[in-house]
């Protein structure tokens, strides 16, 4: 099994567990940073060379052998699930991808076709009921994790507890969790426990938002997306996720963490 959805820096200051829809483009270039005292030119997603990945063939032996002896401070970051699996929504299935193609081939054909959604025309710009579509985009992402139909369920909407705990059930440990919501003093805190060779000034940090301007924008507040009958679908799916990473489920509109993180607690929930 290895440990999938792991990067980190060629120099091994840091190893990072990526969890999509969760800053991991701003992370990445972060790290490609601090080794290399440039960003990655392009979408680090992207890169091929100067920042081990596990999807490279020649990164995994040196990940593994890292990981499994935890030689360097490991992290992850994550999100709230409502804002989380709206971002999905609008990125992946309204947006028009960096290729100039809809994500996924006939996955969104499909969605209009089976669940009636509507995406924003051709070019994902139209008008359209965001809050209707959005609510059946829910029932198929539930029927995805649920059921796995009409299809497997895809990384940018399946639950951040299953890509967080690969990591520990294959031997690795975290020492940092946090949130999105407090990207620089989570961030803050990876890059005052390892040496880097090139010092990372966060207050300077561009966004990198690869996801940015590729659909229509929110036309409407997080909690307007969210009825009775769509925040019990968000919590089927998402259960875990709540309660681990200490989001409230009862406000949709409250997207800050109610507590720290338990990082004993996650290994212990994680690690089965």
């Amino acid at each position: 099994m290895g440990f999938p959805g792991t990067w980190m820096t060629e120099s091994e200051s840091m190893v990072y567990r990526v969890v999509p829809k969760c800053a991991c483009s701003t992370i990445g270039q972060i790290m490609f940073y601090s080794d290399h005292g440039r960003f990655f030119d392009g979408d680090i997603h992207d890169s091929t060379d100067g920042l081990h990945k596990w999807a490279q063939e020649g990164s995994q032996q040196a990940i593994e052998a890292n990981v499994l002896a935890h030689k360097s401070y490991c992290f992850t970051v994550v999100r709230n699930p409502y804002t989380r699996i709206l971002s999905s929504f609008f990125d992946k299935i309204c947006g028009i991808q960096r290729n100039g193609k809809r994500y996924r081939g006939n996955l969104v054909p499909l969605l209009m076709q089976k669940y009636g959604i509507e995406v924003g025309g051709d070019d994902g710009k139209q008008e359209f009921d965001q809050i209707a579509s959005f609510r059946r985009f829910l029932l198929f992402a539930r029927d995805t994790i649920r059921w796995r139909r009409p299809m497997e369920p895809d990384i940018h909407w399946s639950a951040m507890s299953g890509h967080i705990s690969t990591f520990i059930v294959n031997g690795g440990r975290y020492d940092h969790i946090f949130a999105t919501e407090t990207f620089n003093d989570g961030m803050q805190s990876v890059l005052d426990a390892v040496e880097v060779a090139h010092p990372v000034d966060l207050a300077k940090i561009p966004r990198f938002n690869e996801s940015e301007g590729h659909g229509p924008k929110r036309a409407h507040p997080v909690e307007a997306y969210f009825d009775d009958l769509s925040m019990h679908l968000v919590y089927e799916i998402y259960k875990r996720d709540f309660q681990i990473f200490k989001y409230d489920f009862y406000d949709p509109s409250n997207k800050m963490p109610l507590d720290e993180i338990d990082l004993d607690e996650v290994h212990a929930k994680l690690g089965d």
